[in-house]
């Protein structure tokens, strides 16, 4: 009978599936890494489901006696992939289903920001709203404003369909900070909406740069202090991405200092744990990685994952592998 390890509890849906196909144990909480490497070193189990704050690295992998991890997130910058595919161990993750989610919180934080919600809320919670006034919590337009896409995968082309919505101008870049020029044909819809710009000149031109990029060598601290003091004066950052893409020290400076306007962020470099400085600034809108936060999204996340865990269980090719290579050369 197949055994499965869940790091963390995850939605009814998934866990059904896995009892079904084997004995399951689920901690109540994630692990920290030196739990998670001696449990994932036992032997008691065949495949680990794991959340993207578990970090799977190559010291946890040289160890582990599992055959698959399967990560309950569509990134998996948590897991030593070339590390894991070096012992034959499969990785899976859960791809396409939190993309309309995602975009619906970057644009939830595009206009966040822009109007001053949290600060607004704020001002009536605490009773200091005594009337309309012509001044009162002036914000900034959104409409005819110039949003700028750092990447343009599923995620970024969700987002760039809402904000055409709301009139924006959209330039993208599809992976900073490399250049590569997309073809009409790829552009797809988009083609004559959008505009690709190289990465220096989407920062500059960007009333709202969002980012949608994916974590690795490349792109960590991809936004620095060169790249925040290069951004229009007044202009706002957005983050739906991964936080460790921003240097969030250089951020608070920034905010801080008005070098730019304001920073709606899901993610952040340190989670859960902020930037000093950043929760008391008050031009930001701050939110506990939600993105992918609906009932109908976790459940399919739930879901991908436990067949993704049961089929590695069974040395079969998961539905969403990372590294079918790793199958294959375990089947040579």
């Amino acid at each position: 009978m197949s055994r499965f390890l869940v790091t963390a509890p995850i939605p009814a849906l998934g866990l059904e599936l896995l009892r079904a196909a084997g004995e399951v144990a689920v901690l109540p909480e994630p692990p920290d890494p030196a739990a998670l490497a001696d449990l994932c070193a036992s032997g008691e189990y065949d495949v680990v489901l794991t959340q993207l704050g578990d970090p799977v690295d190559a010291a946890l992998l040289a160890r582990a006696r599992v055959r698959g991890v399967s990560n309950f997130a569509v990134g998996y910058n948590n897991i030593d992939v070339p590390a894991a595919t070096a012992r034959g161990i499969l990785v899976g993750n859960t791809p396409g289903v939190l993309t309309d989610a995602t975009a619906d919180v970057a644009m939830l934080l595009i206009l966040g920001t822009a109007r001053r919600v949290v600060e607004a809320d704020r001002m009536v919670r605490d009773g200091r709203f005594h009337g309309w006034a012509p001044e009162l919590m002036l914000g900034r337009d959104v409409s005819g404003q110039v949003l700028g896409l750092a990447g343009f995968g599923r995620i970024a082309r969700a987002t760039a369909r809402r904000a055409l919505g709301f009139g924006m101008e959209v330039l993208f870049s599809p992976r900073p900070p490399a250049e590569r020029h997309v073809s009409e044909e790829e552009l797809g819809e988009f083609a004559g909406r959008v505009r690709q710009v190289p990465w220096a000149e989407l920062v500059e031109r960007s009333d709202f740069l969002s980012l949608h990029v994916p974590l690795n060598e490349q792109t960590r601290h991809l936004v620095d202090a060169d790249v925040l003091a290069r951004m229009k004066p007044g202009a706002i950052l957005v983050n739906t991405a991964r936080g460790p893409i921003v240097d969030e020290q250089a951020l608070v400076a920034a905010l801080r200092d008005g070098t730019i306007g304001g920073a709606g962020l899901d993610v952040y470099e340190d989670e859960p744990r902020l930037a000093p400085g950043l929760a008391e600034l008050p031009n930001t809108v701050l939110l506990p990685h939600v993105g992918s936060a609906t009932v109908p999204v976790r459940n399919e996340m739930a879901r991908l994952s436990a067949l993704n865990a049961i089929a590695m269980a069974k040395g079969e090719l998961p539905p969403h592998p990372v590294n079918p290579e790793a199958w294959q050369q375990a089947r040579a």
